[in-house]
Order: structure tokens, then C-alpha cells, then sequence
């Protein structure tokens, strides 16, 4: 039985538009696990979640769970607009990092959806959102195991690694390279690569860009074929694009990844919204 794999949004910082952008996509970060028998599971919450919800079959109430890797706008910004949570009966269970100032997940989720930012309260929704605090450590929903690491980011911010039927699934949207630019990464970001079939990660800078924003919480495309090639994986989706890159740039950095991918037998592709992978 496969594992479906779709992209929803795949962009960083801020939703864009345009006809440079228009074969890769312009929102942000989404992306469902389908897997079969199994309620649906979501890696992050950011505008391409409209997306997901507008493909949701009407006569289907939806069930879920969202693993969100942290509160950004760039990650959450789609919640409230998941149709979804409009039907009565509806659920969504978030995981979430446990925040640096102490505060309860739920409490930021529901200051993020409330007025003046947000016309209503969230809980004024039909459906129901309930929100976890996350570490390090590791959760089974349903059947499916989760090991949830904190990763270098802005902020508190967790990688995913999902394990199902042979299968392994790690998202990693937003992960800090070294200041410095080398190639280290923390320990419990090695933890969560390690031979995965498909690592989905930040891939945000080229080597200039990174030299201007070295400490934004991101990584180069280099850094992020370093560190699959380091973990042994076998598929590698370059992700959250910086709004700034056009879709003829995201392919010469496919390309040059792609090469130096090839040298250990790994594939690399560039996520795009409406891209589906299949794990067999």
C-alpha cells in the first residue's frame, strides 16, 4: 500500500504571485500524508492548507492532525481559512513546539484567530481545533509513529520524521544552517534523516544569500543536499522557496543539487504545489 505524499504550498516567508512563479506556486507551506485506512495527516498550516481544504469532498467530515513544525505566519496563515472547520463535527488536532515563554500552544493558536487580527474567535468555527504541546520526543497517532526533534530555527521549531509500513516520511520546513556556513547539524536533526525515503526540506538560500542573512533561520540548497547525502536518504524535495525566486531559478538549482545528489545515487526534486510522490 502507498503512501501519498501531495504538496500544497511550498513557498517561504509570504505568499507570492506571478508568472514567474506560476509552475512552482506561490503559497506557503502545506503539505498531506494520505495513508490508506489512516485519517489524513498535515506537516504545517500556511496558505496552500486553503488549497487542501477546497479538494476535501463536502459530503466528508473532515478528521485530522496537523504537525506544526512552528507559529510563523508563514505556517499558520491558512487555518483559519480551511473550509473544512466550517461543518459541524469537524476536528484537527495540532502538535506543535512547547513555546520558549511558556505559553500553552492553544493559547498563541487562539491569539493568532481572534479579533482585531481575525473577525472571530476560532472556537466561534463549527468544527474543533485542539493543540498539543511537542519536544523532543516521540507520539504514535494511530498506528503511525512520530519522533519530533527541535531543530535550529528562529524561534522554537521541531523537524517531523513519520514512520508507517516500512516507510519513512521527515519535513523539515525551516532549519538554521551554521552562522558560519559549514556544514554541521545538530544532533537531533541527524537523528531525523537518518535513511529516510523522503526528506522534505529548507532550501531557502543560495551561498550570496545566505552570506546577507546567515542568521534568518534558513539554509542553502548545498546545505540541504549535505545533509541528505549525510543521512543516507533516498529522495530529497528541495522546499519553502524564497518568494523572491522564479521558477526558472528554481530549476538551476535543482539542476546543480541534482548533480551533486547523483554522486551517492540520490534523487533531488524541487517541490511544487499539486506535486504528488508516491512511496510505494
Amino acid at each position: 500500500m502507498n503512501i501519498r505524499v501531495a504538496f500544497h504550498g511550498v513557498r517561504g516567508s509570504t505568499p507570492c504571485h506571478g508568472d514567474d512563479t506560476r509552475r512552482y506556486g506561490g503559497n506557503t507551506s502545506c503539505v498531506s500524508l494520505a495513508i490508506p485506512g489512516h485519517r489524513p495527516i498535515l506537516f504545517d498550516l500556511g496558505t496552500g492548507l486553503r488549497y487542501f481544504g477546497l479538494g476535501w469532498p463536502a459530503d466528508q467530515t473532515f478528521i485530522g492532525t496537523a504537525l506544526l513544525t512552528h507559529l510563523h505566519w508563514d505556517h499558520t496563515q491558512g487555518l483559519p481559512f480551511f473550509g473544512p472547520l466550517l461543518r459541524p463535527g469537524a476536528e484537527l488536532d495540532i502538535y506543535a513546539p512547547v513555546q520558549e515563554d511558556g505559553r500553552p500552544v492553544g493559547d498563541v493558536v487562539a491569539s493568532m484567530v481572534h479579533p482585531p487580527l481575525f473577525p472571530i474567535d476560532i472556537d466561534q468555527f463549527a468544527g474543533t481545533v485542539r493543540c498539543r504541546d511537542v519536544g523532543d520526543e516521540e507520539f504514535m497517532i494511530d498506528d503511525v509513529k512520530v519522533t519530533a526533534r527541535l531543530i535550529p530555527h528562529v524561534g522554537n521549531t521541531l523537524g517531523y520524521r513519520v514512520e508507517w509500513g516500512g516507510r519513512t516520511i521527515v519535513y523539515m520546513s525551516d532549519h538554521q544552517q551554521p552562522y558560519d556556513g559549514s556544514f554541521t547539524a545538530a544532533e537531533g536533526a541527524l537523528e531525523l534523516v537518518q535513511g529516510a525515503d523522503l526528506l522534505i526540506h529548507d532550501a531557502q538560500y543560495t551561498d550570496a544569500e545566505f552570506a546577507m542573512k546567515f542568521n534568518w533561520g534558513h539554509c542553502t540548497v548545498d546545505y540541504a543536499v549535505w545533509l541528505a547525502m549525510t543521512g543516507g536518504v533516498k529522495r530529497l524535495a528541495l522546499y519553502h522557496h524564497d518568494p523572491m525566486r522564479s521558477d526558472a531559478d528554481v530549476d538551476r538549482l535543482l539542476c546543480i543539487a541534482s548533480e551533486t545528489a547523483s554522486a551517492v545515487g540520490m534523487e533531488v526534486i524541487a517541490a511544487s504545489e499539486g506535486l504528488v510522490v508516491e512511496l510505494a
